[in-house]
């Protein structure tokens, strides 16, 4: 079992159900999946970008990326109807557990000048999503291997159907949310 779950299931449940106030055990907020996509734009640019793309999300993540192809086409970028133009792979059980791991414990703190996560980058029911500027803070990317430098987008999609729920349940797994004025005194 992955650490984070053992620990969901042993410390943060409980810790969350007497905080936020829940009598039925499965009403406790809990992460239905991760989603980590990655857009690449217009394959006239450059063609090569679309697989290296690909295939360090996939090294990050552990499982293979789904291409994401545009509907329709725009003349002004370049770009026809069906041509790839991102990719996007959705994590659940085990593996999103230790993707969340390694993001929060080995990925985050290597960015720079990190002072925690926006707290206002909920969606109103209870997502969080959150932007990488540089695939190359995960240490399963190879540096000397490394062709471009992408961003990529992380979104993390809970039961929780209010963001002060969502919230407790993402700080309790170890996500490091920056601290706002009102908390600080």
């Amino acid at each position: 079992m992955a650490r984070l779950l053992e620990q969901y299931k042993s410390q943060v449940r409980t810790a969350l159900r007497d905080e936020l106030e829940i009598s039925n055990p499965m009403a406790v907020p809990r992460l239905k999946k991760v989603v980590v996509s990655a857009g690449t734009g217009s394959p006239q640019v450059d063609k090569d970008r679309l697989g290296a793309v690909m295939n360090d999300l996939a090294r990050i993540t552990g499982q293979k990326p789904q291409l994401c192809r545009a509907k329709k086409s725009v003349s002004n970028f370049k770009l026809r109807k069906d041509m790839g133009v991102g990719c996007r792979v959705t994590l659940r059980g085990k593996r999103m557990y230790e993707f969340i791991d390694r993001l929060v414990n080995a990925a985050i703190p290597r960015l720079r000048d990190f002072r925690g996560l926006h707290s206002k980058s909920f969606d109103g029911r209870g997502n969080y999503s959150m932007g990488v500027p540089d695939q190359s803070i995960f240490p399963e990317i190879d540096l000397a291997k490394m062709t471009y430098s992408q961003g990529m987008n992380i979104t993390f999609v809970t039961t929780a159907r209010k963001d002060t729920d969502a919230l407790a349940l993402l700080a309790g797994l170890g996500v490091p949310f920056r601290r706002t004025e009102e908390q600080k005194n």
